[in-house]
């Protein structure tokens, strides 16, 4: 994190339990989960991390590696995709999108090196240039019922669909998926200055939190998310990311095309992602497994990620064996760890599935 944002975070009534960790709470994290159903929030992106690729041969480097097609990211418009293996499991997943003719990656912070270090295994001749760029831009989110408004108050227009992009006044402006009805959710890449004086114009409404809120979005909008207790866990199919726009089955060959195409075309997941709630225990974590107990035969799942619930307990997704998924007359029974575990029940993702009632 930028010092100079550091230190304007601190101003605003930021503390931090870690120095070199993302920003713990504003001094009430209780009440702060709580008002990030209910109101309207904003929040330091400093979990996040960014990849630069930049370079006249930059886009078609993207195009031969990435499961989305890279050419329809452009200044007004920016997309979910994923890095696979050969055998079409998920290495990491990001958001694509382009400022000054430069594309950035926005993935977690912890997996900023290992992509990086991928990537940079295919670029042999090619005229690329890949870097770190967590510490660009100053980055923050907003989401409630009116955050449009509040952007539109300020800076005098918004994107009006999910992924579209705006930039000016040296702020870039993506629009998120909602993951409740009628929730509205942007995230904001920009210089310090003008940053400073958004953030100030929008404290007028909105109750600053910590990145934990936005975990908690992103879980109920359903989107999936790769971590390092989660690497090539998945085929992009079986964390629904065909379902919510990260794959392209119109474009060329890249790494693990096969295995996804022939998923789409010839058959289905075994597997898919599902939203869950476990009440009565506060502790999940992304690769936990999962166990599906139904008449005494035991099916194991994974956990893709998990955030608290100001109700209590934990909310999360988890990628199952599609019998878990499917209602039949002996309904499963979800454990979190163990057949002992925690009771999980299952709650509705904003978006349909093919292959099971959402």
């Amino acid at each position: 994190m930028k010092t100079e944002w550091k230190n304007f975070l601190q101003q605003c009534g930021a503390e931090w339990t870690d120095p070199d960790a993302p920003l713990s709470h504003f001094g009430n994290p209780a009440q702060e989960l709580s008002v990030t159903l209910s109101g309207e929030v904003m929040v330091d992106l400093d979990h996040r991390g960014l990849i630069a690729v930049s370079g006249e041969e930059a886009e078609g480097f993207l195009q031969n590696l990435l499961s989305n097609d890279v050419r329809l990211v452009t200044d007004t418009q920016s997309q979910l995709t994923s890095l696979n293996t050969a055998k079409g499991r998920m290495l990491a997943l990001m958001r694509l999108f382009k400022r000054e003719g430069v594309f950035y990656l926005s993935l977690p912070r912890s997996m900023v090196e290992p992509t990086l270090k991928r990537l940079r295994m295919y670029v042999l001749r090619s005229k690329v240039s890949l870097e770190a760029a967590n510490d660009a831009f100053v980055q923050f989110g907003l989401s409630g019922m009116h955050a449009a408004e509040r952007l539109r108050q300020v800076l005098g227009s918004v994107p009006e669909e999910p992924d579209a992009v705006q930039h000016g006044a040296g702020i870039s402006l993506i629009r998120l998926p909602c993951g409740r009805s009628g929730q509205q959710r942007f995230e904001m890449y920009g210089e310090l200055e003008p940053m400073q004086k958004l953030w100030q114009a929008l404290d007028v409404h909105a109750v600053p939190v910590s990145s934990t809120s936005w975990e908690l979005l992103d879980t109920l909008a359903g989107l999936p998310e790769v971590y390092p207790a989660t690497l090539e866990a998945f085929v992009p199919q079986m964390a629904n990311l065909e379902r919510i726009g990260g794959v392209s089955f119109k474009k060329g060959c890249y790494p693990g095309q096969e295995i996804v195409a022939r998923m789409h075309y010839l058959g289905k997941p075994n597997r898919r992602m599902a939203l869950l709630r476990a009440a009565d225990t506060e502790s999940a974590a992304p690769g936990q497994s999962v166990f599906i107990t139904t008449g005494g035969e035991a099916a194991s799942g994974e956990v893709v990620r998990a955030s608290p619930h100001p109700d209590g307990g934990m909310v999360l997704l988890a990628v199952l064996r599609l019998n878990a998924l499917i209602p039949d007359q002996d309904e499963p029974t979800l454990h979190l760890g163990s057949a002992e575990g925690a009771p999980l029940t299952r709650l509705s993702l904003p978006y349909a599935l093919e292959d099971a009632a959402a």
